[in-house]
C-alpha cells in the first residue's frame, strides 16, 4: 500500500472499520434478529438485482445511463418483508423440528428444505413480484407455466449444496446472512428470468 493511503488508513481508524462493522452487525443480531436478518436481505436482494441489470446493461450497450430502481426497489422489499423473516423462523423451525441428536438430522433437514420451502419460497417469489410490478393473474399464471419448473431446478441444483453446508454447519444465527450472502448471484439469476 502507499505511504500516503497508509498513513491515511492509521490516522482515520480505517483498519478497524471491519472490525467494528463485524461487532455492530452481531449487536444488532442478538438485539434485534429478525430485523437484523430483514434489513441484511433487502440490501443484499436490491444488489443482486441491481448487479443482474448491470450486467445485462453491459451485455445490450444501449448507451443509456438512465438507472432504474424500481427493479432493486421491489427486491429490496421482498427481501426485507418476506427472504429475512420467514429465512429466520423457517431455520428456528427446523432446528426445533429435527434437533441434532436425530439421527440424519442433516439430511431431514435438508429434504424439508428442498422439497417442501424451496418450491413454496419460489412460488411465493412468482406471487410477490407479479404483484409488486402490478401485472394481473393471468400474468402471474403465465410466468409461473413458463419460469417456474426452470426455476425450480436451478434452485435445486444451486441450493442444495448450500444448504447442505448452512443446515449443517453454519450456526443458527448465521444462516441468513450465509443464504442471503449466496441468494446475491442466485436473485441475480432470477432477475435475469424477468427479462
Amino acid at each position: 500500500m502507499a505511504p500516503a493511503v497508509s498513513k491515511l488508513w492509521a490516522e482515520t481508524g480505517f483498519r478497524a472499520l471491519p472490525r467494528r462493522a463485524l461487532a455492530q452487525y452481531l449487536c444488532l443480531l442478538r438485539l434485534y434478529p429478525v430485523l437484523t436478518k430483514a434489513a441484511t436481505s433487502g440490501i443484499l436482494s436490491a444488489l443482486g438485482n441491481f448487479l443482474a441489470r448491470m450486467i445485462e446493461k453491459r451485455k445490450k450497450e444501449n448507451g443509456s445511463q438512465k438507472l432504474d430502481v424500481s427493479g432493486p426497489l421491489r427486491y429490496a422489499i421482498y427481501g426485507f418483508f418476506f427472504t429475512g423473516p420467514l429465512s429466520h423462523y423457517f431455520y428456528l423451525f427446523l432446528e426445533r423440528w429435527v434437533p441434532p441428536e436425530v439421527p440424519l438430522a442433516g439430511v431431514l433437514r435438508l429434504l424439508l428444505d428442498r422439497v417442501l420451502f424451496a418450491p413454496a419460497f419460489l412460488l411465493l417469489f412468482f406471487v410477490i413480484m407479479n404483484f409488486l410490478e402490478g401485472r394481473d393473474a393471468a400474468a402471474l399464471a403465465a410466468r409461473v407455466r413458463s419460469g417456474f419448473w426452470p426455476a425450480l431446478q436451478m434452485n435445486w441444483r444451486v441450493w442444495t449444496p448450500v444448504q447442505f453446508i448452512n443446515v449443517n454447519y453454519v450456526p443458527l444465527q448465521f444462516r441468513v446472512l450465509f443464504a442471503n450472502l449466496v441468494a446475491l448471484f442466485w436473485y441475480t439469476y432470477l432477475a435475469s428470468l424477468g427479462k
